[in-house]
């Protein structure tokens, strides 16, 4: 059995992380986590305000599946250095591999359109609409991270960079 490897995305909302964390669980075949459904989930099912525990949570359902040598994708913001720490301590905790995959749109006025014009996939789910996503605080990289810049390309060469970055 080959050592899973956790594919741990980043990013502001609506910069194609999920898009792209998505082909990759396709091509893959490891396990998709998007946080943003586990945060909803506890909203409408637990009735409570809803901080670290979507993380928390998904950190245990992705750790358990490494541990059975799926590979797994984790798709969030991930906007500090903390939540960054623990998804790499999960994939240690089991002696899996780990990629760290920040997800950017570099040109405001495309990612203002995206984020006013996004498709809502999540039931429930408020988006933040531009001003909140300007504002959300974000910490600077400051360890290995593959870099993908969405803005001006499409998917399909957006992925075909993250495929050849990752060579898988």
């Amino acid at each position: 059995m080959s050592t899973p490897t956790l594919y741990i995305f980043s990013g502001l909302p609506a910069s194609g992380k999920s898009t792209l964390a998505k082909l990759l669980a396709s091509r893959t075949g490891a396990m998709y986590v998007r946080i943003d459904t586990f945060e909803q989930g506890l909203r409408d099912l637990c009735s409570f305000k809803v901080e670290g525990e979507g993380y928390r949570l998904s950190y245990r359902i992705i750790r358990d599946n490494l541990a059975l040598g799926i590979s797994s994708i984790s798709d969030s913001c991930n906007p500090i250095e903390l939540t960054r720490h623990e998804w790499q301590d999960v994939a240690k905790s089991t002696g899996a591999n780990f990629v760290n995959i920040e997800v950017v749109c570099s040109d405001l006025t495309e990612h203002e359109h995206r984020v006013k014009t996004r498709d809502n996939e999540i039931e429930n789910l408020n988006l933040p609409n531009w001003q909140q996503v300007q504002n959300r605080h974000y910490d600077k990289w400051k360890t290995d991270v593959i870099k993908i810049d969405t803005a001006g390309h499409t998917i399909d060469a957006s992925f075909a960079e993250l495929v050849e970055k990752l060579c898988v």
